[in-house]
């Protein structure tokens, strides 16, 4: 070992294998807290020379060394306990689990299998990226609020990390491990896993996700009530109605800045490690997520959307329904945050590389955008039409061999997508008006996110039909996925990619 990298190890890491993060981290992390301290003993001298005053009067020069002295303490103390929390806070990537421990009164150790991790993401916020830090974010099983999380490491060590355990939980570490066995006999020491190469599929322009915020229904509300207040005001000859307004427009505006903010530059790429999403103006994050590990996708529409034919697609991921911060959990659920028909069936593809179908393209379309038995689907019987004047066209279903379709929405139109092996549960529903016009609904239970599968209005004897069809077909596709490890489950999908299938023709073919 080259005498540099020697000493390196020795800083980072212990005799057994664990590793520290950079040691900016906790500075990074609470750098909001040294700032408070700063401002709460300097505010005085502060202001005092922002005024031209004098800084030490005469009762404020004999305080300025106390001040001085406790808020020096206070910063050696918060700087030591930055210093405890780095020195105490390690990880280790070995025996198919990641580990990390934490705290120095109460300690912690989180363990996850390699095999469980539904996806796993690098977040930069603006102050990390500055310093060319990142926090890795890996998200497993019914993980919840409690994600993995290692905060802050080196730009390149957090993409080499996410490499290896993207390698052994996938299973591409497994493939590499005899080619890795043979070069360590043959005198050459094994490669450390590198990021695997990507092929773009598609970008969001931002001129497009500009015209989706100001043609979204939180928009056409504000113009709404912007009219009606200016039409009271006319009418009442009461200015009042116009401060109504300010909280709806501030709001709207953080939510502009919000959305804008963490979809610019959106992104989507395949590589055989899973799906990669990168987004973010300020702060930046890059998603991974495992193709077969989505339980759900919903494709949406609104009205304003038509006219331009764009959707939007979300998801259900193990773990990130139960998001602690909303906002964030919102974004990243999000597969694409606006896009035409061709994207749509484009991440379509990478979510559900088997279609289970000789004509994805025209099932799909139908989904999105067609009305009646058009491609296979069954909708709403024609005697039930009063409870869904202009969706009962819509409201359908349609199963392919890999998974089941739901359509519904003749304004607002949404498609709803579960592979088989994700249906964890199913449950019919049935109402006193429904029972008269002998319709039902169906509801799948998936892990909890924006998508709820249900079927709507279907009739009696197809809904019942579908319950048991659909049981079968569930509890069928988990028998054939004998793995967790999604390498093997989704490789004639990324077997051309490795070929090395130029992007454009990648594109064609998820296309």
């Amino acid at each position: 070992m080259p005498p540099a990298a020697a000493r390196r190890d020795a800083t980072s890491a212990s005799d057994d294998g664990w590793l520290r993060v950079h040691p900016a981290s906790p500075f990074v992390r609470g750098w909001f807290a040294l700032a408070a301290i700063a401002f709460f003993f300097g505010r005085d001298i502060f202001e005092r020379a922002l005024q031209g005053q004098p800084v030490f009067e005469e009762g404020l020069a004999r305080r300025a060394p106390w001040l001085l002295g406790g808020g020096a303490a206070v910063l050696a103390v918060a700087v030591l306990g930055f210093v405890l929390t780095w020195y105490f806070t390690k990880y280790q990537v070995s025996g198919g689990y990641v580990r990390v421990t934490s705290g120095l009164l109460f300690r912690q150790h989180r363990q996850a299998r390699l095999d469980r991790v539904q996806a796993i993401d690098i977040v930069q916020p603006l102050l990390a990226r500055i310093f060319g830090l990142a926090e890795l974010k890996f998200e497993v099983a019914d993980a919840g609020e409690s994600a993995m999380r290692l905060a802050y490491l080196k730009i390149g060590d957090a993409r080499q990390l996410r490499a290896t355990i993207l390698a052994r939980a996938s299973g591409a570490a497994a493939v590499a491990a005899p080619e890795a066995g043979a070069a360590s006999q043959g005198g050459q020491p094994a490669r450390p896993a590198t990021e695997a190469p990507e092929f773009a599929v598609l970008s969001v322009p931002p001129s497009r996700l500009l015209g989706s915020l100001l043609l979204s229904e939180q928009s056409f509300f504000v113009v709404a009530g912007g009219a009606a207040s200016v039409v009271l005001s006319a009418v009442t000859d009461n200015r009042a109605f116009y401060f109504y307004l300010v909280p709806a427009v501030l709001g709207l505006a953080a939510g502009y800045w919000n959305y804008f903010n963490r979809g610019y530059n959106f992104t989507a790429a395949v590589s055989p490690d899973g799906i990669r999403l990168r987004y973010g103006l300020l702060d930046t994050q890059a998603q991974t997520l495992p193709p077969g590990r989505i339980q759900a996708v919903k494709v949406a529409q609104s009205p304003l959307w038509r006219p331009f034919g764009w959707y939007r697609m979300q998801v259900n991921v193990a773990g990130y329904g139960h998001s602690g911060n909303a906002v964030e959990g919102n974004t990243r659920t999000i597969l694409l945050p606006v896009g035409r028909l061709p994207d749509v069936l484009a991440m379509l593809s990478l979510v559900l590389p088997d279609p289970g179908t000789d004509q994805p393209a025209a099932v799909f379309a139908a989904g999105l955008n067609g009305r009646d038995s058009g491609a296979g689907f069954v909708t709403t019987p024609q005697r039930a039409w009063l409870l869904a004047p202009f969706a009962w066209r819509r409201n359908g279903f349609a199963a392919t061999e890999t998974a089941l379709l739901l359509r519904s929405g003749r304004w607002w139109r949404e498609l709803v997508v579960v592979p088989h092996q994700r249906t964890q549960s199913l449950a019919l529903q049935q109402g006193p008006v429904a029972r008269l016009f002998r319709v039902a609904d169906l509801v799948l239970h998936t892990t909890a996110g924006p998508v709820a599968p249900r079927l709507t209005q279907a009739g009696l004897d197809e809904v019942r039909q579908l319950f048991n069809d659909q049981s079968a077909r569930a509890r069928l596709a988990r028998k054939r996925q004998t793995t967790e490890q999604w390498l093997s489950q989704v490789a004639p999908a990324i077997e051309p990619a490795n070929a090395g299938t130029p992007p454009q023709q990648e594109g064609q073919q998820h296309g």
